[in-house]
């Protein structure tokens, strides 16, 4: 592979699935969101299933990138992600890992088949930083880091930041300390959460001059600054939006409507997502 190492900013195709009817967003067969995502500047989607033959031939015939995502509870999980995911030309994956209550002996040999599957298959997979995971702890995580050096991450950030409650304590000294982490990550999940809501709307200046926007600011940066130091030529990391809807208690409602739209969101995301990638090519 040639040229600069680059981000790409792909789409997950579950913040689509339930955008209200008023929404600026995609509309129509998979083909017409496809394009809509393509003249909004996306280069790619994750699937949350993994696509239909069509589907995946629409993105080749796009020149749309496409990932998946899974969960891996038994280490045969990862093996079987990776058969079903070989010759259709999935970039990568994101996993779920596990439920969070496994032993260190469970938990290396999920760690070890994972690693094991992608080296075997040349498939990525980057395992999640979220809730109800093996990786929902960020001491745990780094502890994971000192045996499995080569763990790669979903940078899925607001689970942390809400679910440790990241400033609680001070939250540059949890920003230190998994600076393991950030130097691992190959694809985040874009939302942002505040001390006590996992996805918080961003929808005015003022918003962004919050301090936890600030502090997600800090996480994709040093999560890029990461990768590009460690990069060769060709090489990527990817921004996917995921701003996930109310019914699996994510958007936030109000007298039963939406705070924001979730698609205007998602494009205010990706271009604090490229300021951060500017920012840290620049460092």
């Amino acid at each position: 592979m040639s040229g600069e190492p680059q981000l790409r900013c792909y789409m997950n195709l579950m913040a689509l699935d339930s955008l209200p009817a008023d929404s600026a967003g995609p509309k129509g067969a998979f083909t017409e969101k496809l394009a809509s995502l393509a003249e909004a500047g996306f280069t790619g989607v994750q699937f949350a299933t993994l696509g239909t033959r069509e589907q995946l031939a629409a993105c080749r015939d796009l020149k749309m990138g496409f990932a998946a995502s899974g969960r891996v509870n038994l280490p045969e999980d990862a093996y079987s992600l990776t058969e079903r995911t070989a010759g259709d030309g999935y970039e990568c994956a994101t996993l779920h890992v596990g439920w969070g209550l496994e032993d260190d002996d469970v938990a290396g040999r999920l760690i070890e088949s994972i690693l094991d599957a992608s080296a075997r298959s040349k498939i990525p997979l980057y395992i999640e930083t979220h809730r109800a995971t093996l990786c929902q702890d960020l001491w745990r995580t780094v502890q994971f880091i000192e045996r499995f050096p080569e763990m790669r991450f979903n940078g899925d950030f607001s689970h942390w930041y809400a679910g440790q409650e990241m400033v609680y304590g001070g939250f540059e000294q949890k920003f230190a300390f998994i600076t393991p982490v950030l130097e691992r990550v190959r694809f985040l999940h874009g939302r942002i959460a505040s001390p006590g809501c996992i996805q918080i709307a961003v929808c005015s200046e003022r918003d962004q001059l919050a301090p936890y926007v600030d502090h997600f600011r800090q996480l994709w940066t040093a999560s890029f600054r990461g990768f590009l130091r460690n990069a060769k030529p060709g090489d990527w990391i990817c921004f996917t939006p995921e701003l996930l809807g109310p019914e699996i208690y994510y958007a936030r409602t109000f007298q039963g409507k939406e705070e924001s739209d979730r698609w205007e969101q998602s494009l205010i995301l990706k271009g604090i997502a490229d300021q951060c990638f500017s920012s840290a090519g620049s460092c």
